[in-house]
Parts: structure tokens; sequence; C-alpha cells
């Protein structure tokens, strides 16, 4: 299987072993097929946040593809809970559709529901965090079901428990969201709120933010090149607020910083741009976006010059500012 074929950024050689798995009983399969060979594994949900090496993957690929959303209501709100195979953007639409608060302004993002919880995905002010009950996952090794609370997830800015200490340990089965019936839409992210305000229906709330995602090429569209991507390359940076004075210090210009929990989180955008890597910049047949400068694209390129490409924007960001730039795809070795 050509695994390039399975990402939004279009990269990445062949798997030694592919599994589609569309039932848990596929995923437990799957599992002790993997055991028995001795196999690694590598759990590919959309493919949005994925870069595979050009060598391929010397393992077994465990493609998530389950689907189904359900819904039961309480008196204050309803719990939604959907497959983690299922594309994220149709959770989305589920919600929107039957009047339920509390994701709309995520309506967009490629990628499945599963991968939501792994890396707290958050855009225009919103993040999953905000409303996951409990996520449900099975352990690689004992095959066991596990549900988390949402307070077990240790979520934080574009992390989670199954991103950083427990990574390669779970697979993630559903996700389940407390959302608001007929609820007000918190809208608290600049560029939206001068389309939006909280008076606005769901419906419009999509339709603005869809807008917005488009004039930055952050939609999958097959007639965009600037589309290929993996989305945000980098994260923003938090620092403490020592740290954002010495850096302030040393630049003329005012650096874009916003309060989060008493450190400072600051524009990667920003960062990258004035480092002197403006929009549309490119290397061979990689580069930035034409849109949006914290999206890296493939024109035709290789994982390896991406990520030679990526490695020289760190280097000249933490050169000028002292600040590293971390990934926010996941880089799978060969």
């Amino acid at each position: 299987m050509l695994l390039a074929s399975l990402t939004t950024i279009q990269l990445g050689g062949n798997a030694k072993e592919y599994i589609s798995c569309k039932t848990q009983d596929d995923i437990t399969a799957a599992l002790i097929y993997a055991k028995e060979k001795k196999l690694k594994i590598h759990v590919l949900g959309g493919g949005s946040n994925s870069i595979f090496a050009d060598a391929g993957f010397d393992g077994l690929v465990i493609h998530i593809q389950t689907t189904g959303i359900s819904a039961e209501k309480t008196d204050a709100a309803v719990y939604l809970t959907a497959q983690a195979g299922e594309p994220w953007d149709d959770v989305v639409q589920y919600a929107i559709k039957n009047n339920l608060t509390g994701i709309e302004c995520l309506s967009g993002i490629p990628g499945s529901c599963g991968g939501t919880p792994f890396q707290n995905v958050g855009a225009y002010g919103q993040e999953v965090a905000q409303t996951i009950s409990y996520v449900d996952v099975i352990d690689r090794n004992s095959l066991q079901n596990i549900r988390f609370t949402n307070d077990e997830c240790n979520f934080g800015y574009r992390t989670s428990r199954f991103k950083v200490q427990d990574f390669n340990k779970y697979i993630i089965l559903s996700v389940t969201f407390r959302l608001i019936p007929s609820g007000t839409p918190n809208i608290r992210y600049g560029e939206l709120s001068s389309l939006v305000s909280e008076t606005s229906s769901l419906q419009e709330i999509r339709d603005a933010v869809l807008q917005l995602r488009k004039k930055k090429s952050m939609l999958i569209d097959p007639a965009d090149p600037n589309s290929i991507s993996c989305g945000s390359f980098f994260t923003n940076p938090i620092i403490s607020a020592a740290e954002f004075e010495t850096v302030q210090k040393n630049i003329s210009e005012e650096i874009p910083s916003y309060e989060s929990a008493g450190d400072k989180k600051l524009s990667a955008a920003w960062l990258v741009e004035h480092a002197g890597f403006t929009k549309g910049t490119t290397r061979g047949n990689v580069g930035i976006s034409e849109h949006h400068s914290l999206a890296l694209v493939n024109n035709g390129g290789t994982t390896q010059a991406l990520l030679q490409f990526a490695n020289e924007i760190q280097t000249a960001v933490e050169n000028k500012f002292n600040i590293k730039l971390v990934l926010e795809p996941l880089v799978i070795p060969s």
C-alpha cells in the first residue's frame, strides 16, 4: 500500500503490510496478527497529520476506518459518540444539523474523529478538550477496553496523554462529546467575530469558518495545490513571561503574543515570516503555502526535502529569536 495516497500531504513510500479496520474486532485481530508476526505497528486515521518516510514503513499500518455516530439526550446536554474512523467534519455537520453547540468552529478540519483527542484539535477559539466527555480506547498489549474521562486525558495545547506519556500504548476507538442543544455559541476569535456573532446560527458560523479556511487553503481541495499539506506545520510556542521579556528586548518589532495561563503564547506564523520565510517561499518541490505561512506544502517533492526545509525554518527562527519551533504533524520513521 502506497502511504502517500493515505495522507493529505501525499508523501511516503509503501507499507510492508497494511490492514483496513472497519470494526473493533478488526482492530483486535490486527493487533494479535502484529504480535504473532513480531511486526512494529503504526496506527493511521485520516492521514491529515501524518508524514511517512520516503522509504515507507517497515511494519504493519493499521488503518482505522470505523464509522458511526450516535447521540444520547439528558436534561441539560446531548452526549454525541463518534467512532474513531468517522471523518471529523461529518461529526461537526451532524452536530450542526441537530442544533448541538460546541464544535461548530472546528468545521472543515480534515482527518478523523479519533485524531482529535490525540492532539487536542482546535481552531477559531474552540478545542475539543472543551467538549470531550470521555474517550474509549483499547490497550495495544492487553487488548482490554479502557475509558478515560476528560480530566484523565491530560489535555493541553495541541497535546494529550495519548500524544505524550501514553504514546503508542492505546488505540482510540470512539470519542464522546458533551454538546448543548440550542446553546449560545462562544465566538472568541477576532477574525471569526468580524463575520458572525453569538446570535448567528450554527450553520452561519460553519459557513464563516469554511470561508476563512478556504481563503487560507486549509480545506482539502483537489483544485488547490496549496492544500496539499498537513495544515499548520508548527505549533505556537508557549514561553514564560520572563522569557518573553528577554526575547522582546532583542527585537525592535513587537512580537504578537497572547496570555496563556500566566505564560505567553506566541504566533508561530509571525516568527516564521520575520525569520525570512514569506508565504510562497519554495525549496525545489516543497515550500510554504501562498496563503498561510505555517502550512508547508508538497508540490511533487519528497519527505526528506520537506523535513530539511522545516529544519531550515526552525534553525532560522531559533537563531533570530532563541525560540525552538515544534512540529505539529507526526513524522513516522521507516
